[in-house]
């Protein structure tokens, strides 16, 4: 058993300032742990392409496409949020994470391979149909969403998120489209401030406390998703994998470990072997202490072999 990692050089091409936190060597912390790791041997390497704009149009509207595409200077930065800014090569950056989800799923839907790992950025989960912020420009996993569904004929696509920050962008782009579950668990009263309110039925977000520790976590997250995943009977399993939530770092108040990350990686793996042939699809988030971003991305991987 092997999982495909999709990723680009491109990738590290937007380069926001030297303070921000979403940077390139995300990328570069992730790649030493997995050679450390040893998991290279049951890895199988695959460069993104770009994401085709009608498959970043099933997620975004035309007004939002067309405002990055304005913003990308030809020198230095533009900000685009409060948080989130632009450098020349941001959009090819953008593109290729978006492109390596798209691919990922033509990969886990057409090959002998099931699992899958975008190890991209910028990240996705909080650009919303109309708006990039968070560090997000396009939303990777809601695109991945849709064309799964518009390419590959699927009717239930599961996208999971465990990000310490909720998921506002997807919870935006797939509310209310019942062929989408999406579970998102958060740090409540937490940037960007929302998920605790959510009616729509497809949507089922685990908020909790500063300080959370693990054993917590787990049994949230166990009594509010998996009999929902199950009752689903989902084609596809996307993940939104944010490791922003470990003790070590700094952007958040939740005490999660490796071990939380390779525990969630396991069940999620045990619900798609059950109900769709294994087929998983994950997209790296957040994460931005490096040391705990790349142990935690290795532990995730462990757990889905």
């Amino acid at each position: 058993m092997s999982i495909v990692v999709f990723s680009h050089d491109d990738c590290l091409k937007h380069i926001p300032n030297e303070q921000h936190p979403e940077c390139p060597a995300r990328i570069e912390a992730i790649n030493d742990q997995l050679i450390r790791s040893g998991l290279d041997f049951v890895l199988i390497r695959k460069e993104a392409t770009e994401a085709p704009w009608e498959a970043i149009q099933a997620a975004h509207s035309q007004a939002h496409i067309d405002f990055i595409r304005a913003e990308i200077p030809e020198y230095d930065h533009e900000w685009v949020d409060p948080d989130t800014l632009v450098t020349p090569g941001s959009l090819t950056a953008a593109l290729k994470a978006a492109g390596a989800a798209v691919n990922a799923v033509d990969d886990v839907m057409t090959t002998l391979n099931k699992q899958a790992f975008c190890a991209v950025r910028p990240p996705g989960h909080h650009a919303t149909r109309s708006k990039a912020m968070g560090f997000c420009l396009f939303n990777n996993v809601a695109v991945a969403a849709y064309h799964a569904i518009e390419k590959h004929g699927l009717e239930r696509v599961a996208i999971v998120d465990f990000d310490v920050h909720h998921g506002n962008g997807t919870e935006d782009i797939v509310q209310g489209d019942d062929r989408i579950l999406f579970c998102s668990s958060f740090q409540q009263a937490f940037y960007p401030f929302t998920g605790e309110d959510t009616s729509a039925g497809n949507v089922h977000n685990v908020p909790l406390p500063a300080g959370c520790k693990g054993e917590q976590w787990q049994q949230a997250v166990s009594e509010k998703w998996f009999h929902t995943l199950d009752d689903f009977q989902p084609q596809l399993v996307l993940i939104s994998a944010g490791f922003d939530g470990h003790a070590e770092d700094d952007m958040s108040q939740f005490l999660l470990k490796e071990e939380d990350y390779h525990w969630i990686s396991v069940k999620l793996k045990e619900i798609a072997d059950k109900h769709c042939d294994g087929r998983i699809v994950s997209t790296l988030e957040g994460g931005y202490n490096l040391s705990a971003l790349g142990r935690s991305v290795v532990a995730h991987l462990k757990g889905l072999l």
